[in-house]
């Protein structure tokens, strides 16, 4: 053991009698140990406080506040209770031993005691904290590692979902990037809903971060819809509209089949949900299950005039795209028919926000083109794990 090894483990001492306070700093010197000594307790707890020791040794009988009550004291402070404290007193009987370890002391000695038995009793101790710091650092190491490594698995899962929601868009030539836009109405709709105090039991960090990584699962059904239906140039046929509905349950069947595998994962219930659910409507005249109200998934209900919204404002073949004021008359007025009418409040009161999100992602723009709050929004999400059993 030299100096250099023990620089960095500072010892405090408390004793109320100066001979002790000299005797035991004199042995600590000349280990090479840094030490304080003080000789009240009120005094050597303010100073651990501000500067916490590697160690504490503690005398027991002393005046004001004894080592027993100073030991409760630091045990009950969280930055001080993991400190080892080596009791050192004259007080030899077993009740007083008993004692000390009962409040957390890690060792005692009695006095009168011989150097050599100090410090090899406190060289254990400070061996056994370093183990105990490094192994704390190990543990931080390897939480740090799993979860760069979890993320970086639930971003290529969600990447590989994006892919596969995008391979059904990319058959409809007129969907651009509707993606993008309902999966930002989607996040601004639910985060405005928890701020206002509306559905505190439903939604969560964990609802809004699912919500914006399902909403693009809400037309993955459509890879079964034959092209003659889903590229039509034009309005759909009675049959043609029934078979083109079909693709709710496609969507939700394609998903129950992936969540049988994994039953507590919220994330995938919560895309069923979206998938199957996306056309119901408020009074119940939606499809495929004729919901009404609450019945729909409350995500459900916020893709709903996410998606209502995009495909107004979409040029299609027989339609022109409709403006920001023609769309927002169309949801306020299905309000309490078509949508919850809680969600359309939730977008009468961003409005605004709705047709900025819409004209700085367009078609033609790229998505880093996003604005600057709504961005932090997205990475704030987008660090999520949600693909984890």
């Amino acid at each position: 053991m030299n100096a250099s090894t023990n620089a960095v483990d500072r010892i405090m001492v408390i004793d109320d009698r100066p001979s002790n306070l000299t005797l035991l700093r004199d042995i600590l010197y000349e280990k090479g140990y840094k030490v304080a000594t003080f000789p009240q307790a009120r005094l050597a707890l303010t100073a651990a406080r501000r500067n916490p020791p590697d160690l504490i040794l503690l005398d027991i009988d002393m005046p004001d506040m004894d080592g027993f009550e100073l030991c409760k004291k630091l045990k009950q402070d969280d930055c001080l209770r993991d400190i080892p404290v080596v009791f050192v007193s004259a007080l030899s009987s077993a009740q007083d031993k008993v004692q000390a370890f009962s409040l957390g002391g890690i060792d005692y000695i009695t006095k009168p005691f011989l150097s050599e038995e100090v410090f090899a009793r406190l060289e254990t101790h400070l061996n056994l904290r370093r183990l105990q710091r490094e192994m704390r650092k190990q543990n931080l190491n390897l939480e740090e590692r799993v979860n760069e490594q979890v993320l970086e698995i639930s971003e290529a899962q969600l990447a590989t979902i994006n892919a596969l929601s995008r391979i059904a868009e990319s058959r409809d030539e007129d969907t651009g990037k509707h993606i993008e836009r309902t999966q930002g109405f989607c996040l601004m709709l639910a985060q405005h809903l928890v701020d206002k105090g509306h559905f505190t039991d439903i939604i969560d960090a964990a609802f809004i971060n699912n919500i914006y990584h399902a909403s693009p699962l809400h037309d993955i059904g459509k890879v079964g819809i034959p092209d003659r239906i889903l590229l039509k140039p034009g309005k759909l046929s009675a049959d043609e509209f029934e078979l083109m509905k079909t693709h709710a349950t496609i969507g939700a069947d394609t998903l129950n089949s992936v969540y049988r595998e994994y039953p507590k994962n919220d994330f995938l219930r919560m895309g069923i949900d979206i998938s199957r659910h996306h056309h119901e409507k408020w009074d119940g005249s939606g499809y495929p299950d004729g919901l009404a109200g609450d019945a729909i998934p409350l995500s459900a209900r916020i893709m709903a005039l996410a998606d209502v919204y995009d495909a107004l404002r979409a040029k299609r073949p027989y339609k022109t795209p409709f403006d920001h004021e023609r769309t927002f008359n169309i949801i306020v007025e299905g309000s309490g028919s078509h949508f919850d009418p809680c969600v359309v409040d939730a977008f009468v009161a961003q409005d605004k926000d709705f047709e900025h999100l819409h004209q700085h992602l367009t078609d033609d723009d790229a998505a880093d083109s996003q604005t600057p709050a709504f961005r932090q929004q997205l990475k704030m999400v987008k660090t999520e794990p949600v693909f984890s059993d």
